[in-house]
């Protein structure tokens, strides 16, 4: 299979990486020179074997709408736009209609991994019709992490349910990261306490809190003890607001999602540890960027 790839950033350079490593041809295209194994648009289609693949691994919002709308207008009857990046599931229902006037086909898939998918593969949430997903099946099966496809793989439903299950994902990763962090400042905060790291070293195996974030968070605090380089302004990439936007319109109680996404606004008026672990997590998985301490 050759497929074509749009977007090398953090995440599509490596998803590129894998799916070669995994036996698929893979062109990509970027508008950095450094990256890019062709330099437009028009030189990606003209490479990749009709009828086409293409996957979008661009931002949400205007840069995704751009590709779409550019696919559009160059894509030829029978080929697949497989939207990867965060973009809100209303968004898929309109590029799945704009593409089937002319007989594009669409799926929309969400992924998580970060930056650690190219060595451990991607978990990929997929929406779209069942014929579309099962054409694209090798490359979902070349991302995803050996062994059982069940256990990182799901078509979720029709087109959106890939990007709203990623939406949701999302939203309890802001729950599970600002538990941990508050239990962060606490014990940081108790005079007691004077091995730091090594309590959450000892959490790592046979807890019931263990997990990758906890791995991480151990990793955050070998690179960085006391996180004293990062500052604890943390953003908010829209999945969290996305999903307190619909357990309101839904009418289900989401405590923790909220008051996690609530606690990323006050990080931005005072200073905290926790949100500096929030921060040093975000970091660690996904390569956000931090900001320096003050």
């Amino acid at each position: 299979m050759h497929i074509g790839l749009i977007g090398l950033g953090k995440m599509g350079f490596n998803m590129r990486e894998r799916l070669r490593k995994g036996g698929l041809m893979v062109t990509g295209f970027d508008p950095n020179p450094d990256v890019t194994d062709v330099q437009s648009l028009d030189e990606l289609l003209q490479t990749v074997p009709a009828p086409r693949i293409i996957w979008a691994m661009v931002p949400a919002g205007a840069a995704t709408e751009a590709v779409i709308g550019e696919l559009g207008e160059k894509l030829s009857p029978g080929d697949l736009v497989i939207d990867g990046g965060n973009s809100r599931f209303t968004e898929d229902q309109k590029h799945s209609e704009l593409l089937a006037v002319r007989g594009i086909r669409f799926a929309d898939c969400g992924v998580s991994g970060g930056v650690w998918g190219l060595e451990n593969g991607y978990g990929l949430m997929v929406g779209g019709d069942t014929e579309d997903v099962q054409r694209a099946m090798p490359v979902f099966d070349a991302l995803r992490p050996e062994g059982e496809r069940a256990d990182s793989f799901v078509h979720v439903g029709g087109v959106g349910a890939g990007h709203y299950s990623k939406m949701v994902h999302n939203g309890i990763e802001y729950g599970l990261m600002q538990a941990y962090a508050e239990g962060y400042q606490l014990l940081e905060a108790k005079d007691i306490i004077t091995d730091l790291p090594g309590t959450f070293r000892a959490w790592q195996k046979g807890t019931v809190v263990r997990s990758w974030l906890l791995d991480l968070m151990v990793k955050a605090l070998d690179e960085d003890p006391g996180l004293r380089t990062i500052g604890d302004y943390v953003e908010d990439s829209g999945e969290g607001r996305w999903t307190v936007e619909e357990a309101i319109a839904n009418a289900v109680p989401t405590p923790v999602i909220t008051a996690a996404l609530f606690a990323r606004f006050a990080s931005r008026e005072d200073s905290s540890p926790a949100m500096k672990m929030v921060s040093a997590l975000r970091h660690q998985f996904g390569g956000h960027a931090t900001r320096p301490a003050a």
